[in-house]
């Protein structure tokens, strides 16, 4: 073991990451219950089929195929599995048990969810400004992986399991390729000369006081001018994928990435809503994205910043 570097986490580390676990968990949780109904069980194949639209080819015969799939096994009992699936997911993030082999297992679901009902985040075209929602939460699991955080506030015996000093900044490389990815988005025409309508759509559907805190934003933006404000979310996004990259200012960063991810999930995305039967977070319509963005930010602030983990050899 002399060759390899071992992280040692506090025990108020431990906690925190605990309490991530259980946030998610409950994120989780309410995607089941979202999913636990009829609309979504009768919509399932539909919403694989209409991801074929507007994809490259290549995607298209992919989710064509997986519709086929679906279709020959049944699409609701597919579903059904699905939704067994996200709530034993659940179970396991807010009871600590078998917490590993599940987070494991949720890296996988999310990667099935997001390659054929998430349509790999597409398509790509004129006004598409994020990789997707499921990616953001295999993410996190693969963050439940790299921490210690099945030693605080479990049903099951703490887990003793030694994690690499890799580990952490693996998710911290690949949360920047993510913001990367949307601050390339970010960049583009549609996005920065018609970057108010995007707060302009997350206002349908949604009850009074979300609107009025949409509409005061609106207001603001609006007297900036949508392309100062599309230049700034863009020049935003860039640097806070650089300074994950490349792991400068994480101090600074670090939190001003976890303000700006809600910002964004209170404003564009409508906090989430509309909610309604039939819709999940996991397909980017329910709950939103970037408040797993902000799921993330947390496990890195509590990694790097709460206190810096000494390392043995």
């Amino acid at each position: 073991m002399s060759n390899v570097n071992l992280t040692t986490y506090t025990k108020n580390q431990e906690l925190a990451f605990a309490l991530l676990r259980l946030l998610f968990g409950a994120i989780c949780l309410i995607n089941t219950a979202l999913e636990a109904n009829g609309p979504y069980v009768a919509g399932f194949l539909d919403s694989i089929i209409k991801r074929e639209k507007g994809q490259p080819a290549v995607f298209h015969q992919y989710i064509h195929a997986m519709a086929a799939v679906v279709s020959a096994l049944g699409s609701d009992n597919v579903a059904v599995v699905m939704v067994v699936i996200n709530g034993l997911l659940a179970l396991s993030l807010l009871t600590g048990v078998a917490l590993r082999p599940f987070a494991r297992l949720g890296i996988l679901y999310n990667l099935v969810l997001w390659s054929t009902v998430g349509g790999f985040g597409g398509p790509y075209t004129a006004g598409a400004t994020d990789p997707g929602t499921a990616i953001v939460y295999a993410l996190v699991f693969l963050a439940i992986l790299s921490v210690p955080c099945d030693r605080r506030l479990t049903w099951a015996k703490p887990a003793q399991t030694v994690i690499g000093t890799h580990a952490i900044e693996a998710i911290r490389v690949l949360f920047g390729l993510l913001w990367a990815f949307d601050a390339f988005w970010k960049w583009q025409p549609a996005f920065l000369y018609h970057s108010l309508s995007y707060l302009q759509a997350s206002e349908v559907g949604q009850p009074g006081w979300i609107v009025r805190y949409i509409g005061i934003a609106i207001k603001v933006f609006g007297a900036v001018g949508p392309l100062p404000f599309g230049i700034f979310a863009a020049a935003a996004e860039t640097v806070l994928a650089l300074s994950l990259l490349l792991k400068r200012g994480q101090n600074w960063f670090l939190p001003i990435g976890l303000f700006y991810s809600f910002g964004v999930w209170t404003t564009a995305e409508g906090w989430g809503g509309p909610y309604a039967l039939g819709s999940t977070g996991n397909r980017g319509d329910v709950l939103g994205t970037a408040n797993i963005y902000m799921v993330v930010y947390l496990f890195l602030m509590v990694a790097y910043m709460m206190r810096e983990p000494r390392e043995a050899h």
